[in-house]
């Protein structure tokens, strides 16, 4: 009797999700569970093609291989659901063998390695985006073999030990033990003739220049990736990617907190007491005017809308800026600055509230003290 379909014994369409799978198979699983229907074997049957089912459809890859070949592709698998026989080895090997970076046969592809670089940009650059230039050392595929590893005019051969499965077996007893070619090292072909300028490994190295698009609004550890660009594969396999890592250097006059921007600005007891308008830079180059209020105490910010950082990948949305008062205290005093100050004290009265109110609080507790 032909086996029924794994997507019409859980009751699913062939493009069911994964979610849509696994509802059907509880559900069926426990309608049919042998403990809800003790000594139908009907049930226990219907219950055993249920859960083949799911255990070949919940895996992507044997999902693929059964939407691609049918039953076929695990027939003879050793007793269990999902086995792959050996004469489908080379079935899955074809659907998977460039995505797991290797392949069976006489060719056998390896992806190359992806690479690491460490970027250091200024906060104007990460505030405008910039692109930059940089030097890769790297593997490159060989011009002279174009990546095969054999001499010009020569192809490489099958190797003998293996038949170019890069791989051998061994019987021990009830088992059969599989490893790795000893004569190949698993690569599944010989060289007789290596190229002489990558000495038969196919790649040679190089230092490669790329640009490289910095963003507007990047902060510390950014990453971006550069598909293809790192090292070249091995036998034609696909190349790996670089990422490159970014770090924003300390600015001498704004501090960062994500798309904020920090600025103490320094200003006179004059202008704290009596009030003003100061001129601060902007992270963008531009000028920002902000009016100090009388009686500005230190540490006291003031907040300018939109002129901090820009949001990455946020289009034309900014952080704010923050400025704080720093107030000054006179330095270099002449005579006559100093008499106008001691007119000023001996005048002051209620003009500095906080202190007059910490004072007379320390006055109270002295006086606690005593009695």
């Amino acid at each position: 009797m032909a086996k029924a379909d794994f997507y019409e014994t859980l009751g699913v369409e062939r493009d069911a999700t994964p979610d849509q799978l696994k509802s059907a198979y509880r559900k069926l699983a426990k309608k049919f569970h042998p403990d809800r229907n003790p000594g139908d074997a009907d049930a226990e049957h219907r219950f055993k093609e249920i859960s083949e089912s799911y255990e070949i459809l919940k895996d992507p890859q044997k999902r693929a291989a059964y939407d691609q070949y049918g039953h076929a592709a695990f027939e003879n698998g050793g007793g269990h659901p999902g086995g792959f026989s050996s004469s489908f080895a080379d079935v899955f090997d074809d659907l998977f063998g460039d995505f797991m970076g290797t392949r069976r046969g006489g060719d056998r592809h390896t992806r190359g390695a992806d690479l690491r670089y460490d970027m250091e940009v200024s906060l104007e650059d990460a505030f405008r985006g910039k692109q930059a230039s940089v030097v890769i050392p790297t593997s490159v595929m060989c011009d002279d073999c174009s990546g095969s590893g054999a001499k010009a005019g020569t192809r490489p051969t099958t190797c003998t030990t293996c038949s170019g499965h890069g791989s051998v077996r061994a019987q021990q007893g009830f088992f059969t033990v599989e490893r790795t070619c000893p004569t190949c090292n698993g690569v599944g072909r010989a060289i007789k003739d290596p190229c002489p300028k990558c000495r038969g490994g196919g790649r040679t190295q190089k230092e490669k220049a790329l640009s490289v698009t910095i963003p507007r609004g990047v902060e510390d550890g950014t990453r971006i990736r550069l598909a293809g660009e790192g090292e070249a594969g091995l036998n034609g396999g696909q190349s790996g990617d670089l990422y490159i890592f970014l770090s924003v250097s300390p600015h001498h006059l704004f501090q960062r907190d994500g798309v904020n921007i920090y600025c103490r600005v320094p200003i006179s007891m004059v202008t704290a007491v009596l009030g003003g308008q100061i001129e601060v830079p902007t992270v963008g180059g531009a000028r920002a005017r902000v009016t100090i209020p009388q009686g500005t105490q230190n540490g006291r910010q003031f907040r300018l809308k939109s002129k901090g950082m820009p949001v990455l990948q946020g289009g034309e949305r900014y952080g704010d800026m923050l400025i704080q008062a720093m107030v000054e205290t006179p330095v270099n005093l002449s005579k006559r600055q100093k008499e106008l100050l001691e007119e000023f004290q001996e005048e002051d009265g209620g003009t500095s509230p906080e202190s007059e109110g910490f004072f007379a609080k320390v006055k109270e507790l002295w006086e606690d003290l005593k009695e």
